[in-house]
């Protein structure tokens, strides 16, 4: 079944090491590769069963068919996968089938293309064409000189990958702040000045974490990214789920390709930047009388990830959130005013 192949990823995310050792080995260290791989397999072949009424069910294959993959790497082998209906016996056999993407062989990949370049089935194109995609790519290169390809179309300044993902982080940060400064002409006259001040405060604490541009950086420490240490990045679901459920990843250090697709990713707010959360902070600036805006809390409504999500576009729901700013936080607690003891008198 697919649910088998799916439920053999969820294995290797967790690091079985007890009773299925050669899945763990197969993940690491660059498991999120074979994971992407694989859950790209499951998808397709997915889509191509449900779409043609076929159940997906599990297949008596034999594993002659994969070995001959891993083990010969040529057209052969490769055709014989693709033709055979997928699926595999049992945890031990999906682990060897990883084990094609964990280390793939020159032929492997010299013979993936030369299918591609002559197969007209779509299926098995876009299987072909996945798989090339992902042994291809040069996650562990960094300057551009090591990957002169995945600087293609960028500024001479970048000089490692790290550096522009940083920037492109950034940037969006930065766009952000700008949508909220430009909404000060729309505050009352005698609100317009606190409200700037409050946008003065962020943007200083904005420039002290670099537009926390380390969200994308994996170079960064873990607490202030949100990729792995190779720089895989995971789909945290639409505003309104957990997680994802189509287990969306994708590693923008691999290629430009895997670059220029990351830029479609969205840093989504979960309580909404235009329609709640900066109507809110202009409000609570006109409805003080006499409180304190708690600007921080703003501040990490608007570019933390209190209220961040990163999500693939087919993930980023577009729909009206329907969610609001917190009224205890939005303005900072008063101080007690504290009580004079009465001095004793003497006897």
């Amino acid at each position: 079944m697919l649910e088998m192949l799916r439920w053999g990823v969820a294995k290797g995310r967790r690091g079985a090491t007890g009773l299925y050792p050669d899945v763990h080995s197969s993940f690491m260290p660059n498991g999120p590769k074979v994971e992407t791989a694989l859950c790209s397999l499951v998808q397709t072949v997915g889509c191509y069963s449900a779409g043609n009424g076929v159940k997906p069910r599990l297949q008596n294959v034999t594993w002659e068919v994969v070995s001959a993959v891993s083990a010969q790497g040529g057209a052969q082998g490769l055709m014989a996968l693709l033709f055979v209906p997928l699926l595999v016996a049992d945890v031990s056999d999906i682990s060897r089938f990883l084990s094609v993407f964990h280390r793939p062989h020159v032929g492997v990949i010299q013979a993936a293309r030369q299918l591609l370049s002559d197969e007209q089935a779509p299926l098995r194109q876009k299987l072909l064409a996945d798989l090339l995609h992902t042994v291809s790519e040069n996650i562990a290169a960094e300057t551009r000189a090591e990957d002169p390809p995945w600087f293609e179309g960028l500024e001479s300044r970048f000089r490692n990958k790290c550096a522009y993902l940083r920037f492109s982080c950034a940037s969006r940060i930065r766009t952000y702040l700008r949508e909220v400064s430009s909404h000060t002409s729309v505050v009352g006259a005698q609100a317009r000045e606190e409200y700037a001040r409050a946008v003065a405060a962020m943007a200083q604490k904005l420039r002290a974490a670099q537009y926390n541009g380390s969200y994308f950086d994996r170079g960064a420490k873990a607490s202030g990214r949100l990729c792995t240490p190779e720089g895989w990045f995971s789909c945290q679901g639409p505003f309104d789920m957990a997680d994802c459920a189509s287990r969306h990843s994708i590693n923008p250090y691999g290629s430009r390709e895997s670059r220029v697709l990351f830029s479609t990713w969205n840093l989504d707010h979960i309580i909404e930047k235009k329609r709640t959360v900066i109507p809110a902070l202009a409000e609570a600036v006109g409805a003080q009388a006499g409180r304190q805006v708690d600007w921080e809390y703003f501040y990490s409504l608007l570019f933390t990830c209190e209220n961040l999500k990163l999500v693939h576009i087919a993930c980023h729901k577009k729909t009206t959130h329907r969610l609001s700013c917190d009224p205890r936080r939005i303005y900072r607690p008063q101080a007690k005013p504290t009580r004079r003891r009465a001095a004793r008198k003497r006897p």
